[in-house]
């Protein structure tokens, strides 16, 4: 079993530094949902971050390569599977020793509020109903989200303005 998880894992980077490069370069293309300010979005060109952009790239691949892990409640590791928040404290913890909170909730006053015209790779993505932040993920550029959502199911790459999550509140923090 083990050395079949690593053989996946071989797969999935290098289908990464393959369709990763693809994504950057369709990113002018694609357009994401418009902005439902849960906190107020900040419109300056480029935020400060806590994270490098060598860091924020790493994090971009990272995401993507565990694409395919079982989603568990409460999960927080490739090993045990992910739960939203649980993918997203592991991959920011182990790609750049940043320490998010471990929950939504918490999740939505996490470093900076930014608009879809300074949103970039590494950001997070939020989704509310309500006002209520429900869910989150990892932005990866070209439009395109990485998250863990739901039970029964897996790490996936998803599009912003795919039918169900433009339907949804949508927010963006950069760490």
């Amino acid at each position: 079993m083990a050395t079949m998880r690593g053989m996946l894992g071989r797969i999935h980077r290098t289908l990464v530094l393959i369709v990763l490069p693809l994504l950057l370069v369709l990113a002018g293309c694609s357009s994401t949902p418009k902005v439902s300010t849960l906190p107020a979005a900040m419109d300056a060109a480029d935020l400060p971050s806590t994270l490098t952009p060598e860091q924020a790239a790493d994090i971009t691949i990272y995401a993507v390569g565990l694409v395919g892990t079982p989603y568990r409640y409460g999960g927080n590791t490739p090993d045990s599977g992910f739960d939203c928040s649980g993918l997203i404290a592991y991959i920011y913890q182990t790609r750049a020793g940043v320490t998010p909170p471990r929950t939504v909730a918490k999740l939505q006053r996490w470093g900076r509020a930014v608009s879809t015209d300074t949103l970039r790779s590494g950001d997070l993505v939020l989704f509310a109903q309500r006002n209520e932040v429900t869910h989150a993920g990892i932005y990866v550029g070209a439009g395109r989200f990485v998250h863990a959502p739901s039970t029964g199911g897996e790490v996936r790459l998803d599009q912003l303005n795919s039918r169900y999550w433009a339907q949804q509140q949508v927010a963006f923090r950069r760490p």
